[in-house]
C-alpha cells in the first residue's frame, strides 16, 4: 500500500524528471516539447506539499489522506 508521503514524493520527483527531460538536448525536440507542455499544468513541489498539509488539517471526518505535507 502506498503511503501519502510516498505518493507525495513520487509526484514531486515526477516534476523533477519532466524538468530534466525538457532540458536534455540529447532527446528529440518532440520529447522535450511534450515535457514542457506537461509541466505547464503540473504542480510545483510547494503546491503539492501545501495540498498535503490542507488534507491533513481538513475536518471532514474522512479516515485517509491522499497527499502528505512531508516527503520523509
Amino acid at each position: 500500500m502506498t503511503m501519502p508521503s510516498e505518493r507525495t514524493r513520487a509526484i514531486i520527483q515526477t516534476r523533477e524528471f519532466l524538468v530534466d527531460l525538457s532540458r536534455d538536448q540529447a532527446l528529440p525536440e518532440a520529447v522535450r516539447t511534450e515535457a514542457r507542455r506537461l509541466l505547464r499544468h503540473y504542480p510545483a513541489a510547494d503546491e503539492v506539499l501545501l495540498a498535503g498539509k490542507m488534507e491533513e488539517q481538513r475536518g471532514d471526518g474522512l479516515p485517509w489522506v491522499f497527499l502528505s505535507s512531508r516527503i520523509d
